[in-house]
């Protein structure tokens, strides 16, 4: 699939591929409205089978979709209750929110490369479409900004705007003269959890989306299920990971918020 007037090489096949479906004029309010529309159709997916699931659930006999539901429940239930130490009924169904919606993301790049933009652009006419959202770093990083302000959110409410303050200026240590250097040290580390939070997950689905669009770009269409397939299977453990990590490092982040050591 190649963009309109343009040769069909392997260069512009995957600088095709590799580009969103945007409006806007390329600045800072440029919108990718494939990300965003396949971030909230993923997360209608994920609440419909839930509430389906729920209404639906019985005590008896438990259909095969209700054991797997529990199943996930139980999951981040227990690694919420061994996890976090503070009292806050949020936090058990953010962090199954997180993995199972991230992991709904992540599972777009098993879908063949060419099967969604072929078909949006011949039978709709859109010529760019990216369908995985967690390959995209605004999605990644309004996540992990998401998950930023509750930090800083919790950390006031917990601690009190002073308490918080004191643990960025008297931390590590507790002594007037260090404040300029505990500051740096607090600021820099606070700042890094977002960014490495948003980043880690962008950067192993980006890097996964690529693999597997230059197999689709530089093998011949009959040896694309050699190349593609094991990188699949090995891709759903990388996909499995990464929505663990971004949910147990949020319990984690969120935990330290609530813990107040003044």
């Amino acid at each position: 699939m190649s963009a309109p007037g343009e040769a069909l090489t392997s260069s512009s096949y995957i600088t095709h591929h590799l580009t969103n479906l945007t409006v806007g004029d390329g600045g800072f309010w440029t919108v990718h409205i494939d990300s965003l529309f396949f971030s909230v159709l993923t997360g209608l997916a994920f609440i419909l089978v839930f509430h389906s699931v729920a209404k639906k659930a019985t005590s008896g006999v438990p259909s095969k979709l209700q054991c797997f539901v529990e199943m996930l429940v139980e999951f981040v239930d227990n690694s919420v209750k061994e996890t976090f130490h503070g009292r806050n009924p949020l936090i058990a169904p953010l962090g199954l929110t997180i993995f199972c919606w991230i992991m709904l993301m992540n599972i777009m790049d098993l879908i063949p490369i060419d099967f969604i933009p072929y078909a949006a652009e011949h039978a709709l006419g859109i010529p760019y479409l990216k369908v995985v959202p967690t390959a995209d770093v605004n999605i990644t990083m309004a996540m992990a900004l998401g998950v930023f302000a509750l930090m800083l959110y919790y950390s006031v409410k917990v601690k009190g705007l002073g308490g918080f303050a004191k643990e960025l200026a008297l931390h590590p240590f507790n002594h007037p003269i260090m404040i300029p250097f505990n500051l740096l040290l607090e600021v820099v580390s606070l700042l890094a959890k977002p960014i490495s939070l948003g980043m880690r997950l962008f950067g192993n689905m980006f890097a996964g989306e690529v693999v597997f669009i230059l197999i689709a770009a530089l093998m011949p269409w009959w040896a694309q299920w050699l190349g593609s397939v094991p990188w699949a299977i090995f891709h759903i453990l990388i996909i499995t990971i990464q929505s663990f990590v971004f949910m147990m490092l949020t319990i984690v982040y969120l935990s330290q918020a609530h813990e107040d050591n003044h």
